[in-house]
């Protein structure tokens, strides 16, 4: 890593595959009180990926690289400073050339770090609490949760906050009709040339290694069962893209609302439904 950003924390030792798998130990930045607290005061806020990282290294590292694993978007806005630099084009150009135009997603964008809008048409996105408040708990305190589940505390309409924050790590957007195509591409081969594919598909390994039946993450990607895809999430909205390339089988599920009071992230709990009660996998 230090060869293309030498102010790194562990840098020397950092892979960019481990960035990928999410297991580089870096600290993320949309843990910090600082981010969750001006998210709060200042929604509209545009934020430079340099601000995000300089946040994150603020902070001591989770664990040495490779000891571990942590989700952290500090990885993600690393990585799409790096094809920046590398591709020598905005980011945005980068996911148009590369993904967006090869698979025809007409109705996805990744917008420019200043823009607060979603094409219209779109729902509004809903989120109970605020940043701060749910930094390090999703869940609400139990007298909220109470009230929500009473109807007497209503979410809060975030659908227009910037999703600058979150740039190469959440901010792109999409629609259902293309997380779908997407999701087959990425699993189908459409994108890589078959050695690349096959490396990515095999780099999904447990999480925790002393629970090989639970979460499982790879090179930018997870499993769920037969379905390798990812989630997605920013406050109001939750998303859930899998697709099983041996059966033909592919899952997206959307909700407008994120979290739920009681901490659940919306689409990945009805996906979990779908795929344990009506997706059978054939292995």
């Amino acid at each position: 890593m230090s060869k293309y950003r030498p102010d790194v924390p562990n840098g020397g030792a950092i892979t960019l595959e481990q960035m990928l798998t999410m297991r580089s130990g870096l600290f993320n930045y949309t843990e910090t009180l600082e981010l969750n607290t001006a998210m709060d005061k200042e929604p509209q806020r545009v934020w430079q990926p340099e601000e995000l990282i300089a946040l994150a290294f603020a902070h001591q590292p989770y664990f040495a690289p490779g000891q571990g694993f942590h989700y952290s978007n500090t990885n993600t806005v690393l990585l799409g400073l790096i094809a920046e630099k590398v591709g020598g084009k905005p980011l945005g150009d980068l996911f148009k050339e590369r993904i967006l135009e090869p698979l025809g997603l007409k109705g996805t964008v990744f917008p420019d770090i200043s823009s607060n809008g979603i094409p219209e048409p779109h729902p509004q996105g809903y989120f109970f609490g605020d940043n701060v408040l749910t930094m390090t708990n999703p869940a609400l305190p139990e007298d909220m949760q109470k009230e929500a589940t009473a109807g007497t505390l209503a979410p809060n309409d975030v659908t227009d906050v910037n999703p600058s924050w979150a740039w190469a790590a959440g901010s792109g957007i999409s629609t259902a009709a293309d997380l779908k195509t997407l999701g087959e591409g990425l699993v189908n081969g459409k994108l890589l040339k078959p050695e690349l594919q096959q490396q990515r598909l095999d780099s999904v390994t447990p999480t925790n290694p002393n629970n090989p039946t639970g979460a499982s993450y790879g090179l930018g990607i997870a499993k769920f069962g037969n379905l390798y895809g990812h989630t997605g999430e920013l406050p109001g909205f939750n998303t859930f893209m899998g697709s099983d390339p041996i059966n033909g089988v592919t899952l997206v599920v959307w909700t407008n609302l994120a979290p739920t009071a009681d901490g659940k992230d919306p689409a990945v709990t009805i996906a979990r439904s779908l795929i344990d009660k009506v997706y059978r996998p054939s292995s």
